[in-house]
């Protein structure tokens, strides 16, 4: 140690004293004694320094008392994460805590029976826990959780994942709109063809206000072929609706279906009130089905649902899978066009229902409707109507349902159960008595009998989403049939009767490196006609050393929207490879499809993958060889999803045409701080604020970023539940910071929920405060002027502060006495680098 300075010297004999401490208590297991960290350990250099106040760290909780984001247990269970105000609170052997402060509705809302226990709120504002015997409450500081211990008698029955009502953000009042928009321009390339456009624009405007949901769902398509042009614009519904959250139900005034559990979904324009099961905790408790297929050459898809268009885009060659349709607010089969390029046409049904209706003991589900028929057809009978359904969970496993619909020309009687079954599932059996007043005063009585069911079997891994078996008597018509017979001319035939229809979607998981096989199956017959419609689609998929591969057939029979352009039959094959190229070219892949059906056979080969930081751009190269009568084709698409939008474009030609087609689509949000453009929103979202952090990125939101003022949307958020939204702090300005990266929101359905992040905008420093010629004490903190930054001051009075304006005032604290604060005023130097981080002094007075 010779050379060795005295202050080195000191240092050393202090920190081996401290060893040998506590080494002694360590071995000596019987003596009891409590941890001290001696403060003078840290004021060698400095004898005559000014001592902190740090007993909250040595004999405390080592933790300031305050708000904090916790996540609640009870015994050993989680009930929520909220903020909790926390206090200190010294116990009978003089030991410091920090103690949540809770109200008594705090508390119920936990489900404590606080009735119980009237002396909880005795001793001021917050609840003293130990009027409950054996109560007590733990905060574990460094996992951010809350631990409580409570008699089993003190608690009621709270379901796992209950969240208190007064957790649910009804949101802002703000306007929104999601838009659409696709474009196509094919130059034919034969002396016999026309040059043809086709657009197709999707509008969904909406407005919130208070818990009311105001929307809109309108398309507009045009298609021209030579100088023929034939447009179309529709509205496909209008409605307003908001929450009834006491009785865990939604009311919607306007145009809608009603629900498809006990009748067919029926549209009309009047008014319903309907429970929703997506309120009940998860421990208690949306749908939109794939649509996969396959096209031979650079194909459009048209998807129709009760004779509106709610889908259109060009699909290259090869199989396509649809993911990302609108929920539209009704049921009802899907009807899938696919369009080639030599004129052919495709048709298959994808089915949209439900699945069976059990309900937990003594849970209701109902609904109620009453309005006017109302139909794509413009020129049907717009008859007034009401109905009903109830839904009610019975002992045992057991659900009795049933309900009316009533008209002046129909009425119609339900009633059917459903069972628990167990390990076999669950299954549902209804029957419905119909009397139908039909044009030419022709009355026909019938009746229909229904079994549906479904099950996940994990031993096996099977799922069955849904199975079931409809049988109608020959006199049986539903309530869409009969109202819709009224638009028919007198020569016309009655409606077309359905005979039987079953339709099941099952996914099978075939073991350990077997992969899994998917079936989708629609199938009707019909009393009027011999012929039957059929509509099946079975996969198989797999993946070897990250190589996926996919064999598929589909069969399809009378499936398309009329007669003259029905198609007798067709089966298709499909064969998909795909082949990760990541030895050579990141995020790429390699890919083959061979597609074969009646008109021939096509195949593909291509390159695909994804770029650019985020992923947010994807691109697709593809060259085709086929004997249709599309010949051999090549295409080039690619997407990207960016801060304001989404855009995409491709290129594709065969011998019949070279075509450009364009696609654009995102979203709007006005509200009271300016409008956002956003990526395509969902039905229910958060915006973010947080002024001065532009470019930031959240977290796990591909393309998601702030805008030039710190604006953003999260577009896809659940309701019900509790939604973390995170900003990623590696992306923030280098002059920003934000004290608490992380906000929880608890949206109801529909709302647009504002997540607020306070952010410091200003220099980061590394400043040397002093008082009186010596260095501020260690552990001393720093407040700043907005009183929302807190700083600790470490050794030789430094301490590095964000979010600093040029000038401004500090406030110092290293006690509860006058004497320990003080106040100190700074000045900075200017500074080009943003970047950098800035020295300076100040003085504390």
């Amino acid at each position: 140690m010779r050379g060795g300075s005295p202050s080195l010297l000191r240092r050393g004999f202090a920190l081996l004293s401290f060893s040998l401490w506590a080494t002694a208590v360590c071995l000596c297991a019987p003596v009891q004694a409590q941890d001290y960290f001696n403060p003078a350990l840290l004021d060698l250099d400095n004898p005559s320094q000014q001592k902190t106040d740090l007993s909250l760290y040595e004999k405390g909780p080592g933790q300031a008392p305050g708000r904090y984001q916790v996540t609640i247990l009870i015994n050993n269970q989680k009930v929520a994460t909220r903020e909790v105000d926390f206090k200190l609170q010294t116990g009978a052997q003089g030991q410091t805590t920090l103690q949540p402060c809770f109200s008594e509705q705090d508390l119920h809302s936990l489900g404590i029976k606080t009735r119980n226990y009237p002396g909880l709120m005795a001793h001021g504002q917050c609840a003293d826990l130990q009027a409950i015997p054996s109560a007590s409450a733990t905060f574990r500081v460094s996992h951010q959780q809350l631990r409580m211990t409570l008699p089993q008698v003190a608690l009621g029955h709270t379901p796992r994942g209950y969240i208190d009502p007064r957790e649910y953000d009804e949101g802002i009042t703000a306007g929104l709109l999601n838009y659409s928009a696709t474009a196509s321009q094919n130059d034919a390339r034969l002396p016999n063809e026309q040059n043809s456009s086709s657009q197709y624009v999707n509008l969904r405007p909406g407005f919130n206000v208070g818990a009311w949901r105001i929307r809109n769902y309108s398309t507009w398509n045009r298609d021209k072929t030579g100088s023929h042009v034939q447009q179309n614009f529709s509205s496909v519904y209008t409605y307003a609706r908001r929450d009834l959250v006491a009785l865990k139900s939604d009311f919607t005034v306007g145009q809608s279906s009603s629900p498809a559990d006990v009748f067919d979904s029926v549209p009309y324009t009047g008014m319903q009130i309907n429970s929703d099961s997506d309120m009940l905790p998860d421990s208690e408790k949306g749908y939109a089905p794939a649509i996969r297929g396959a096209a031979h050459s650079n194909a459009q898809v048209v998807v129709r649902q009760n004779g509106y268009i709610i889908y259109q885009n060009k699909v290259a060659p090869g199989p396509f899978e649809i993911t990302d349709l609108y929920p539209t607010g009704s049921s009802g089969d899907l009807q899938v066009t696919v369009q080639e390029t030599d004129g052919s046409e495709q048709h298959f049904v994808v089915p949209y229902a439900s699945v069976p209706v059990l309900q937990r003991e003594k849970h209701l589900r109902y609904s109620l409707t009453a309005g006017r028929y109302r139909s794509y057809n413009h020129n049907v009978d717009k008859t007034p109507f009401t109905q009903g359904s109830a839904i009610y969970g019975l002992p045992r496993g057991f659900t009795l349902y049933g309900g009316t619909q009533q008209s002046r020309r129909y009425r119609s009687l339900a009633i059917g159960t459903g069972k628990n079954i167990g390990d076999l599932g669950a299954f549902s059996l209804d029957v419905t008595r119909a009397k139908a007043l039909l044009k030419q005063r022709k009355t026909s009585k019938g009746n229909a009998w229904r079994v549906r069911y479904s099950k996940d079997f994990p031993a096996t891994g099977t799922n069955f989403s849904l199975a079931g078996y409809r049988y109608n008597s020959k006199g049986f018509y539903t309530m869409e049939d009969t109202l819709e017979s009224w638009t028919r001319s007198d020569e016309e035939n009655t409606p077309q009767q359905r005979r039987a229809r079953t339709e099941a979607t099952i996914d099978q998981t075939l073991g350990d490196g077997w992969g899994f096989v998917t079936l989708s199956l629609v199938k009707e017959r019909y009393w009027s006609q011999s012929q039957s419609m059929t509509s099946l689609n079975l996969s198989y998929n797999n993946s070897w050393h990250g190589i996926t591969y996919s064999l598929s057939y589909s069969k399809n029979q009378n499936t398309a929207n009329d007669e003259e352009n029905a198609s007798t039959h067709d089966n298709q094959f499909a064969l998909s490879l795909s082949v990760p190229l990541d030895r050579w070219m990141h995020n790429t892949w390699a890919t083959w499809n061979l597609n074969n059906s009646k008109d021939g056979t096509t195949q593909t080969v291509g390159l695909n993958g994804t770029a650019l930081e985020d992923n947010n751009l994807s691109w697709n190269l593809q060259q085709g060889f086929s004997t249709t009568g599309s010949g051999s084709n090549s295409s080039m698409n690619a997407d990207y999803k960016a801060t304001y939008g989404e855009i995409s474009g491709g290129l594709s030609e065969d011998k019949h045409q070279r075509t450009l087609n364009l696609g654009l689509q995102g979203g709007v949000i006005a509200h009271a701080d300016g409008v956002t453009f956003t990526q395509p929103l969902g039905e229910t979202v958060v915006l973010v604020k947080a002024p001065g952090a532009y470019g930031t990125h959240i977290t796990n939101q591909t393309g998601v970023k702030t805008d030039f003022r710190g604006y953003t949307a999260v577009p896809f958020v659940t309701a019900w539940r509790h939604n973390t939204i995170a900003l990623d702090t590696e992306t923030l300005p280098d002059d920003a910071d934000v004290p608490q990266a992380a906000r929880i929101v608890t949206p109801t359905r529909g709302a647009v929920v504002r997540a607020t992040f306070t952010t410091h905008t200003g220099r980061r420093v590394l400043m040397t405060l002093t008082r009186n010629g010596k260095p501020l004490p260690f552990g001393a903190t720093v407040t700043t002027d907005d009183r929302e930054g807190e700083f600790i001051v470490g050794n030789d009075g430094q301490t590095y502060l964000s979010g600093l304006s040029r000038r401004g005032t500090l406030t110092l604290s290293w006690g509860q006495q006058a004497g320990e604060q003080c106040v100190a005023h700074y000045e900075l130097a200017d500074e080009p680098d943003k970047s950098t981080i800035t020295s300076a002094a100040a003085r504390c007075r």
